[in-house]
């Protein structure tokens, strides 16, 4: 039985494991487009089971096991590692598994029949109409900032977009006239959203009188800049969330994510059907939008229990 001693920060070593996956990695950026963020996430977690390989003497992707990948997360669950990112990981070589199959590089996945481990389904986090009425209130409108984040927050919640998704958004990409933007998703997928009548009007105040000051500094074409003309980071929007949602009072806690979960449960607890809602979130499964309807019933749950006098 082989021992398996702590894999070591180090640089992965030019195994034949390793090198496959670089190949991997080349692939899901240049042939499938997908984020550097994504690819990053990818290198991590496969990266990680090259150094656990390496520890147990497999440098060849070919000589690895079902029972080597099952060490591997047994290995995870010792490091108190939480079950979402154990399953994020099996996901990872799964997905690599495959594209050495389709390659010819392997005869099968020893991923595939891997124990997937259990994970407690959470219902996201959602605001009330009134709490978001207060967050997206809370910019000062008499200041160029306040203008634009008013702008960025009601985009948000109008269109349910992911915040990657918000902030690679280009001028370009915007059709206020026809009321609808032009992003790209998980995977670099195309879909067009619908912007709302009031976030229409705020992005049509910044686009008027904030953003062409500050493009004119660097010429940047993102819709959404920083005052000196720089595309918007995914901290600095953080930042501009936890900032207004301390002004307007709320005590939950709140991320950007926030008002995408928001849009998604208020648009079906107004009778919208779960399709649509898909569409407009770009998921890829209407499985992965069913979960609002879970939302919906707890929070009918707690208006319930609220206004009947014997709930």
């Amino acid at each position: 039985m082989r021992r398996h001693p702590e894999p070591q920060d180090r640089p992965t070593a030019n195994t034949a494991l390793a090198r496959r996956v670089a190949d991997f990695l080349l692939h899901l950026s240049i042939e499938r487009g997908l984020s550097a963020n994504t690819v990053d996430a990818y290198r991590r977690d496969l990266h990680q089971f090259c150094e656990f390989a390496a520890s147990a003497g497999l440098d060849d992707p070919a000589a690895v096991t079902q029972d080597e990948i099952d060490r591997f997360l047994t290995h995870l669950k010792r490091k108190n590692l939480a079950p979402t990112s154990v399953s994020r990981k099996l996901a990872a070589l799964r997905t690599f598994y495959k594209f050495l199959c389709r390659e010819g590089h392997v005869q099968g996945s020893p991923a595939a029949t891997a124990t997937q481990p259990h994970i407690a389904r959470r219902i996201p986090g959602t605001l009330s109409t009134a709490e978001v009425d207060a967050l997206l209130n809370a910019p000062d409108m008499h200041t160029p900032n306040g203008v634009r984040d008013r702008a960025m927050l009601e985009t948000l919640y109008s269109t349910g977009m992911r915040i990657s998704e918000i902030l690679t958004v280009r001028l370009a990409d915007l059709d206020l006239g026809a009321g609808w933007l032009r992003c790209f998703g998980k995977g670099s997928k195309e879909r067009l959203v619908t912007i709302g009548r009031t976030a229409a009007e705020c992005l049509h105040l910044y686009l008027e009188q904030v953003r062409p000051r500050w493009a004119a500094r660097t010429g940047a074409e993102e819709l959404f800049l920083t005052d000196r003309g720089q595309a918007f980071s995914r901290s600095g929007f953080w930042k501009v969330i936890k900032k207004y949602a301390l002004q307007a009072g709320i005590q939950k806690k709140i991320t950007p994510h926030t008002l995408r979960h928001s849009f998604a449960t208020h648009l079906l607890d107004g009778g919208a059907d779960l399709r649509v809602i898909q569409e407009l979130l770009g998921h890829a499964r209407i499985a992965t939008t069913q979960i609002y309807t879970h939302v919906s019933t707890q929070r009918l749950h707690e208006v319930y229990r609220k206004a009947h006098p014997r709930a």
